[in-house]
Order: C-alpha cells, then structure tokens, then sequence
C-alpha cells in the first residue's frame, strides 16, 4: 500500500510548484526571481540596505552582488546618506519602478494559476488560509 505524502512534503511540492511558476513569469520579464524579489520591496519606496538585507534573508555580500546586476541595467540606484556614510539606501529608478509594478500585478494575476484546481470557496478558504501563516509571528510580509 502506497503510503500518502506527510504534510511537510505536501508544503515543499507547493513550495516547488510555486518557485517554478514564479521563475517562469520573471524568466518573461527578463528577470530573476531574486532580481523580482528585490524589484517588488522596491515598489513603494526606497529601502536601507540592512533592512533589504533581513527582508530578502540574503547576506550583505550576496545583496550587493544581486544588486550590482540590477543596477547595471538601470533599475536601481544607491545612495549613502550624508550623515552617515555607512547607509547605503537603495531605490528603484523610474524603468525599475515601470518594470516592478508591471511585474507584480503579473504575478498577482498568474501565480494564483497553481491553486486552479480548487473551486472559488477552496481558493478563498486557502487564500485565507496562507495569509494567516505568512503574517503568522516570525513571519516576515513579501510585499
């Protein structure tokens, strides 16, 4: 007898069927999921680099090396503050705004595809469902 998947392997198919789809839509705006990530914190304004840094859960190294990609496309912008030249701010140009919002509002649209096989009641169930554990404590808000 077959034994069933365990929850946590039912997470991690989801978690997998999610990235893929995501890669796919940002592959379609010639982005990277992380250059997406980064995109999207963006959209509604200038961020620290140390705050990018815990959101992204990414090391200041690997940041910077993301951004220095990003950057060189004119997405971006860093600027050091004048008081303290150790806060380095980073901020979306205007093609990198453009871009970011285009791309969000596409994976707002498309992503939900992956829970296609759910009726309307399931869908809403489950979009409750996943606000609740990634506003969950400990949880940190993508958007």
């Amino acid at each position: 007898m077959k034994q069933q998947p365990g929850f946590g392997h039912q997470l991690l198919e989801l978690a997998g069927l999610i990235q893929r789809r995501h890669a796919q839509i940002c592959a379609e705006h010639d982005l990277t999921p992380a250059q997406s990530l980064l995109l999207c914190t963006l959209k509604d304004g200038p961020r620290r680099m140390a705050d990018l840094a815990a959101r992204l859960g990414m090391a200041k190294p690997a940041l910077s090396q993301l951004i220095d990609r990003i950057e060189s496309r004119g997405l971006v912008r860093r600027t050091t503050s004048e008081q303290d030249r150790r806060v380095v701010t980073l901020e979306a140009t205007p093609e990198g705004k453009k871009i970011g919002r285009a791309l969000y509002e596409d994976v707002d649209a498309r992503l939900p595809d992956v829970a296609a096989a759910l009726g309307p009641r399931d869908r809403r169930l489950f979009a409750g469902l996943v606000g609740s554990v990634t506003l969950g404590p400990g949880n940190c808000p993508s958007g």
